[in-house]
C-alpha cells in the first residue's frame, strides 16, 4: 500500500471520527513547490458531506493524521488545501524495501484471465509504412504495460492476405514482372510486391485516360478498365480455388511475410498468434444464422441480413449480403468468437486500429454484446490518430508512402549525424557506433510517437525527435548512460551495494523529491494499463529524468564526504537507472550502457 492509499483510509477515518460522516473518496494532488509538504489533500470536495470552514476542517484532519499516521511528520493548511509532510524515515524505509527489487513497479501475473491485443494487421500488397509504425508501437507497448500490470496477454495480428488489392499486385507482377523475385532483384519481398501494386495503379490510370480520350465517361471507364476487370476475374478464380492463381498467391504472399518478419525484428515487436483473413473471411455466417433465430438480426426482402441499432443512436448495419456473402463486420464477429475458442481464458480484447474505424468498432462491440457474449463487455478499441510528416499525406497507390524500413534507417543516420557532431564517441569501434546509432534512432522514433496521447494526430519531425535536450528518447537514454558511468566508478566503494541505508538519516530535499518520483512508478503502470496509454509511462520517465538531473546538478554523489550519504546517493542513482530501463522496456526502447 503506497502512502496515498494509507492517507486516503486515514482521512476517511478522521472525517468519520470527527464528524460522524462516511466520506466516499479523497482527492489528492502534488503539493505546490512554494508550500511545505509532499502530498496535498483537497478539502473543498468534502464540503458536500461535511458542513464547515474548509481551513478548520483541514486543520482538524491534519491533527488527526499527525497523531495517527507514523509517516506524517507535519502539516499546514492553505485555504482549502491540507499540505501533508511525510517523514524522511518513511521514504528511507520505502527505499530500503525496494532498492534490490529488479522488477520494482511490475505486478506478477494474477488469476487466469487473459486479454488479447491485436495490432499491425497489414495488407500483403505493400510494405509496412509510417502509419503501421505507430500502430505497432502502440499495440506492442500496451500489451507490455498490461503484462506489467499483472494481466496475462496474447499478442496477435490479422493479416489481410486476400481481396481485390492483393490481386492487383499479383496481376501486375504477371504482366510486368518478367519472373522477377526478391532474390533476382535484391529487394525485400514486401517492397517488391508493393512496387507491383503501384505499377497496377499506373497502368489502370493509363487505361482510364485512354478510354476517356476515345469518348468514354470517366466513371464508366473507372469501372470497366480492362486491367481492373481482369483483377476481379482473378479474385473470383482465387475464391474458386483455381490452382494457378492460388499458387501465385502463396508464392507472392510468402515473399511479403519474409519482408514483414525482417521489419518486425528491426522494430522490436513480436506476436504470439497470427490470424489470416484467407482463413477467417467465411467466419461469422453461422453466427448470423443463430442471431436471426434469436431476433438479434432481421432479413430484408432481397435476402440481405441486417441489425437495427437506431435505438442505441447508431444506424442499421448489414451483416450478410443478399447473395449470402459476408461483409467485414461478419468476419470480425466470427474472428472475435474464434479467438475465444482458441484461447478460452480470454476475457477481453484490445483492437489497435486507426480512428477512421471508430464507428465500425462501436457497432462490432454492440453486436457481440447483443449476441450474449460476456467477454464483449471488455472489448476496447485503441483508437489513434494519423502520423504526418512535414512533406504531407501518404498515398500507397501512388507510391508516396513513408516506408517503415527506410524511416528506421533514416533515424539511425540522423542519430549518427547528431552524435558525431557532439563528438563523444572517439573510443567506440565502428560496430559499436552502428549499434548505438540504431538504438538512439529507434529510441527517438518510438519515444516521439509514444509520448503523445494515442488519440492525437502527430506531425513527426525526425530531427526534433533525436534532440539530446528536452522531452525526447535520446535525452532519457543519455541520462541512463550517465547513471551507468557513475555506477562503474562507484564499484570501488566498499559495501556500496549491500549496505542498508540508515532510515534515521535526514534527507536532502533533492533526495526526497527523487524518492517521491520513484514511488509513483507502480501507480503509473496501473494507470497506463487502465487507460491503454503508453504516453503516461513516457512522460513519467521524462519527469523522473528531469528530477534526477536536478539532483545530479545540486548535490555531490561520488564527491560526498559522508560515506553513508554517498552510498545512499549511489544506490538512489542505481534505482533511477533501473526504473528508466523498466519503463523504457514497456515502450519497447533499449537503453545504452554508455553514450
Amino acid at each position: 500500500m503506497n502512502i496515498q492509499e494509507v492517507l486516503s483510509d486515514k482521512v476517511k477515518e478522521a472525517i468519520n471520527s470527527i464528524f460522524n460522516v462516511e466520506l466516499p473518496t479523497v482527492e489528492f494532488q502534488p503539493t505546490r513547490k512554494d508550500f511545505e509538504g509532499d502530498v496535498t489533500v483537497v478539502v473543498f470536495p468534502m464540503l458536500r458531506f461535511v458542513k464547515g470552514n474548509p481551513e478548520l476542517i483541514g486543520k482538524q484532519v491534519g491533527e488527526f493524521l499527525q497523531n495517527n499516521v507514523e509517516a506524517v511528520s507535519g502539516f499546514n493548511v492553505v485555504k482549502g488545501f491540507l499540505n501533508i509532510v511525510i517523514s524522511d524515515t518513511y521514504y528511507l524505509g520505502f527505499f530500503n524495501k525496494i532498492k534490490d527489487k529488479g522488477d520494482f513497479g511490475y505486478t506478477q501475473e494474477t488469476g487466469n484471465e487473459a486479454v488479447m491485443v491485436e495490432y499491425s494487421s497489414p495488407n500483403t500488397n505493400k510494405p509496412l509504412h509510417l502509419g503501421h509504425i505507430r500502430n505497432n508501437l502502440l499495440g506492442y507497448s500496451v500489451a507490455e504495460i498490461l503484462k506489467a500490470s499483472g494481466r496475462k496477454v496474447y499478442k496477435t495480428q490479422i493479416i489481410n492476405d486476400r481481396g481485390i488489392h492483393i490481386c492487383k499486385s499479383m496481376l501486375a507482377w504477371q504482366r510486368f514482372g518478367n519472373g522477377e523475385t526478391p532474390e533476382s532483384s535484391g529487394l525485400k519481398g514486401d517492397k517488391l510486391v508493393g512496387n507491383y501494386y503501384v505499377a497496377f495503379d499506373k497502368a489502370y490510370k493509363e487505361e482510364i485516360a485512354e478510354m476517356v480520350a476515345k469518348g468514354s465517361d470517366k466513371e464508366i471507364a473507372e469501372k470497366e478498365a480492362p486491367i481492373l476487370i481482369e483483377a476481379q476475374k482473378m479474385l473470383r478464380k482465387w475464391e474458386a480455388g483455381d490452382d494457378e492463381v492460388v499458387d501465385l498467391w502463396k508464392r507472392m504472399n510468402g515473399w511479403v511475410y519474409k519482408g514483414f518478419e525482417e521489419t518486425y525484428k528491426n522494430l522490436g515487436v513480436d506476436f504470439d498468434q497470427l490470424y489470416f483473413e484467407s482463413d477467417t473471411y467465411l467466419l461469422g455466417k453461422d453466427v448470423v444464422a443463430e442471431g436471426l433465430e434469436k431476433g438479434v438480426f432481421y432479413k430484408k426482402e432481397d435476402g440481405s441480413v441486417w441489425i437495427d441499432l437506431t435505438d442505441e443512436g447508431l444506424d442499421e448495419k448489414i451483416v450478410l449480403r443478399s447473395d449470402g456473402t459476408a461483409v467485414y463486420m461478419t468476419q470480425d464477429i466470427g474472428t472475435a468468437i474464434q479467438r475465444v475458442k482458441d484461447y478460452p481464458d480470454i476475457t477481453g480484447m484490445v483492437y489497435t486500429v486507426g480512428n477512421e474505424q471508430d464507428y465500425h468498432f462501436k457497432v462490432l462491440f454492440l453486436i457481440l454484446k447483443k449476441l450474449g457474449f460476456a467477454w464483449a463487455e471488455r472489448l476496447h478499441h485503441l483508437s489513434y490518430g494519423m502520423v504526418d510528416l512535414p512533406s504531407g499525406k501518404m498515398k500507397s497507390r501512388e507510391g508516396t508512402v513513408v516506408d517503415a524500413d527506410d524511416l528506421m534507417d533514416d533515424m539511425s543516420q540522423t542519430a549518427a549525424t547528431i552524435s558525431e557532431e557532439l563528438g563523444k564517441l572517439e573510443d567506440y569501434s565502428e560496430t559499436e557506433k552502428q549499434e548505438l546509432y540504431k538504438m538512439i534512432g529507434l529510441g527517438a522514433l518510438k519515444y516521439y510517437i509514444l509520448k503523445v496521447d494515442p488519440k492525437k494526430r502527430i506531425l513527426f519531425d525526425p530531427e526534433e525527435s533525436v534532440d539530446f535536450q528536452g522531452n525526447t528518447g535520446p535525452f532519457i537514454q543519455y541520462t541512463y548512460a550517465r547513471i551507468q558511468s557513475i555506477l562503474r566508478k562507484a564499484n570501488e566503494i566498499q559495501d556500496v551495494w549491500t549496505t542498508t541505508v540508515d532510515s534515521s538519516m535526514e534527507l536532502h530535499i533533492k533526495e526526497k523529491e527523487l524518492l517521491k518520483q520513484i514511488q509513483l512508478f507502480p501507480e503509473v503502470i496501473q494507470l497506463a494499463a487502465e487507460n491503454y496509454s503508453p504516453a503516461l509511462i513516457a512522460n513519467y520517465t521524462y519527469d523522473l529524468v528531469k528530477e534526477f538531473n536536478s539532483f545530479y546538478q545540486q548535490v555531490s554523489i561520488l564527491g560526498e564526504s559522508d560515506v553513508q550519504r554517498k552510498i545512499l546517493r549511489v544506490q538512489l542513482s542505481k534505482k533511477v537507472g533501473e526504473v528508466i530501463q523498466s519503463a523504457f522496456l514497456l515502450l519497447g526502447i533499449q537503453v545504452p550502457e554508455r553514450m
